[in-house]
């Protein structure tokens, strides 16, 4: 970026990284943190190892990796036997020794899985590097969430040539005013249809491995779908558990295993996947994020929406309903809209889904996608927007509060997520 580099020149004298500056060429970024481990993304401007230092007090430990041209020159070190719910100071050393860093360069590791405090989460789908997303990072950062989610659209490619992916994905990072958030929070990714590949494109969409290649690269999420296909992934951060669906990779490239001659949406190996995490997940909040709206109240001539695949998604409702799990919400993006809808999936899953649907963060509303839907609780059609959620766990009910943030107005609406006490969910119908 351009502003990065004149601001590297005008405080070269008095910042102790300027000498290196040329070696690290974007970054560092906090990727996925768990409760003893952190992980840093970052991109040099040659090939050598890297270290990673990290400090709290007299408690400090190193990691080690390499900048190869293979990977872009990306690289992402990851440092474990942290202490949980403590804040690091984090500096990165170059192949000469050299050291990079920033007053503001620290990161805090999750809260234990037995941890109560309340965590916020911000959500975003849909940013460009413009002003308007300028702002919606600058308000975003004034929330100061534990952790931030991108849904997809982060950035806008729209091809599946490498180089070019590379290169939206580094500007993307090198973004001020992102990674003015990113330096210090956690930030997580999945993809919608632009940065798949193209608009509305789905798992039979050629160039797909190289789309999967460059997410990597540039991402710092915990795993990486089955390690050779999709970018499905999970994580705990304290009461809540995220699961990072990809509604891409695998669309229509299988048949469904819940309808005969019906094209899957996550394919078996996500399946699998999600049955089993979520089955084993003891985290009191279950939050199911996907770059694709759930419920089928969309634009017209619109195909890709989990309400186009309804046996996909009545299955997942009712696997929820059948294994008694509590404490789901569902999060999504893409529309260029923000809305709470409310399921009447009482039946199938046990109590009423609630999806929270935020998008977009740059300036580009899409008016037809106001679409009825029976559940419909709040339409927001407002740019430079984005999600808080805020999740608390410490009285005797879960507490979910969602609060949708646009500039400049602050909080456009709040909602606090119908969630039914521990044993006191409705016992599902038996399914079909």
């Amino acid at each position: 970026m351009i502003t990065r580099l004149l601001i590297s020149i005008i405080l070269s004298s008095c910042l102790p990284w300027h000498a290196c500056a040329d070696q690290l060429v974007n970054g560092p970024m906090v990727g996925h943190v768990s409760s003893d481990s952190v992980r840093i993304w970052a991109r040099a401007g040659e090939s050598g190892t890297w270290t990673l230092t990290l400090r709290s007090g007299d408690h400090v430990l190193t990691g080690t990796n390499e900048a190869d041209s293979r990977d872009d020159h990306c690289f992402v070190i990851e440092v474990g036997g942290l202490r949980p719910d403590t804040e690091y100071a984090y500096e990165l050393t170059g192949p000469d020794g050299r050291s990079f860093t920033l007053p503001s360069q620290t990161v805090r590791t999750a809260p234990s899985d037995s941890t109560t405090r309340p965590i916020r989460i911000a959500f975003g789908s849909c940013a460009r590097e413009d002003d308007h997303t300028s702002r919606t990072w600058a308000l975003l950062k004034k929330q100061d969430p534990d952790l931030v989610v991108l849904l997809g659209d982060t950035p806008y490619i729209d091809t599946t040539d490498l180089q070019k992916q590379r290169s939206r994905r580094n500007v993307f990072n090198g973004f001020d005013p992102k990674q003015a958030v990113s330096v210090n929070t956690p930030t997580y990714f999945t993809w919608d249809d632009h940065d798949f590949g193209r608009n509305d494109t789905d798992g039979t969409m050629p160039g797909k491995s190289v789309s999967r290649k460059a997410f990597i690269e540039y991402t710092a999420n915990p795993g990486y779908g089955d390690g050779t296909e999709g970018i499905y992934t999970s994580f705990r951060h304290g009461p809540v558990e995220i699961f990072l669906l990809d509604t891409r990779y695998f669309a229509r490239t299988e048949e469904s295993g819940f309808k005969d001659g019906a094209p899957s949406l996550l394919g078996s190996k996500q399946w699998d996947w999600l049955r089993k995490s979520l089955s084993d997940s003891t985290a009191p909040f279950k939050v199911i994020a996907s770059g694709m709206i759930f419920n089928d109240a969309v634009r017209p001539l619109k195909t890709d929406f989990w309400g186009a695949y309804p046996h996909e998604r009545d299955a997942l409702f009712s696997f929820i309903g059948e294994n008694r799990i509590e404490g789901v919400i569902l999060v999504a993006g893409d529309i260029h809209r923000s809305r709470v809808v409310i399921h009447d999936s009482a039946d199938l899953v046990g109590y009423p889904l609630t999806e929270l649907i935020t998008s977009p963060m740059h300036s580009s509303v899409i008016e037809s996608a106001n679409a009825f839907h029976p559940g419909l609780v709040k339409d927001m059609g407002e740019p430079r927007s984005h999600l808080v959620l805020e999740l608390d766990c410490t009285g005797d009910s879960p507490v979910a509060i969602a609060r949708f943030m646009q500039d400049p107005k602050g909080v456009l609406f709040r909602h606090e997520v119908d969630l039914p006490a521990p044993g006191a969910r409705k016992e599902p119908a038996a399914s079909p």
